[in-house]
């Protein structure tokens, strides 16, 4: 496996000047708990295919990423050992990758979507000791358990239980909300990520607790000085990948900014009401999505008025005319090319 430290200065949210790279760098302070002293500040609004909205503080995500990270303390974790995260856009997902980062464990995002085969070879590549999955992936790794020796413990979110299934809630319950996250080298391993960034390495890539130091000035630079008043981000792109982590979730969390965050398949037509009903200002969206929107949704503005009302939009590769002027005309933003994650 390769390990990518990726050091380096980045410019500081609150100023805009640059730093050098430190000795010591926790992911999890950078994203989560530096911002839980204004308990009011919103980190997530959560809604899915059924309609259930939730919403979160950094207060409120930082105090059950602690029960987490005690739970897996519990359940025998140390730092270093690979948890993996097999969850899609949910509030789980966001509070587990702050537990194993703040306690240096390793975080392993994979797909629900994964084939099988595919689950079982990252899962014992990466020799994953805790597995957390929720209803649509449980019935999968069950069938892969004997297969996993190293596989210690599985956590169902949301309901998702069978014999030997810790719940998530359960487990939760009696951990204490505090926890003193550990003092971590900036370029100790925090997450090991498989996705098209790392074609041709099956195993995955390992990023470094400081990986987010070098993509976050681009990140700034691509949503136009983000954040600014008002701004809220969206990308429907899954939490299981370099583009849905350090292109959404982890720098505007690093920012101290809320994030939507939808349980659900992209449906363009969904798409535009959760733009309007949320406000979001901020988007990442591939480009056959945004085609997608301009098929099926060919007129947004007139459907949904003054709540449609873009600041940026970024998508992953150039876009024809047609495309580029569709978006300008409907709605209301140039499309920026985001740089790789």
């Amino acid at each position: 496996m390769k390990l990518d430290s990726r050091t380096g200065s980045h410019s500081q949210p609150e100023t805009g000047q640059s730093r050098e790279a430190p000795a010591q760098y926790n992911l999890a302070h950078e994203c989560c708990r530096r911002w839980t002293a204004e308990r009011a500040r919103f980190a997530l609004y959560y809604e899915d295919e059924s309609g259930l909205t939730q919403a979160y503080s950094f207060w409120d995500i930082q105090r059950t990423a602690n029960r987490l990270s005690n739970a897996f303390g519990a359940l025998g974790t140390l730092r270093g050992e690979r948890i993996a995260i097999i969850l899609p856009q949910r509030p789980e997902t966001g509070i587990a990758h702050i537990a194993c980062y703040q306690m240096g464990a390793i975080a392993v995002p994979l797909s629900p979507q994964l084939s099988q085969a595919d689950l079982a070879q990252r899962l014992a590549g990466a020799e994953a000791r805790i597995a957390l999955v929720d209803n649509a992936t449980l019935p999968q790794l069950w069938a892969l358990r004997e297969g996993l020796p190293q596989l210690r413990h599985i956590i169902g979110v949301g309901g998702a239980l069978e014999n030997g299934v810790h719940d998530w809630d359960r487990l939760l319950e009696y951990a204490s909300p505090r926890y003193s996250p550990l003092a971590v080298a900036a370029a100790a391993p925090a997450l090991l990520i498989h996705d098209k960034c790392t074609a041709g390495n099956p195993d995955g890539v390992l990023l470094a607790q400081n990986a987010l130091l070098d993509s976050l000035p681009g990140f700034v630079d691509d949503h136009d000085a983000f954040p600014k008043s008002g701004d809220m981000f969206w990308s429907p792109i899954a939490w299981d990948t370099s583009a849905g982590l350090f292109g959404a979730l982890l720098p505007t969390w690093s920012l101290g900014q809320p994030i939507l965050s939808y349980r659900g398949s992209f449906d363009p037509e969904k798409t535009c009401w959760l733009l309007a009903r949320y406000g979001v200002r901020n988007l990442l969206l591939r480009t056959d999505m945004l085609k997608s929107m301009m098929t099926a949704v060919p007129k947004p503005k007139e459907k949904y008025g003054p709540e449609l009302n873009l600041r940026t939009l970024v998508s992953d590769a150039e876009v024809d005319q047609a495309l580029q002027y569709w978006v300008r005309e409907e709605l209301g933003v140039s499309i920026g090319k985001a740089r790789a994650n």
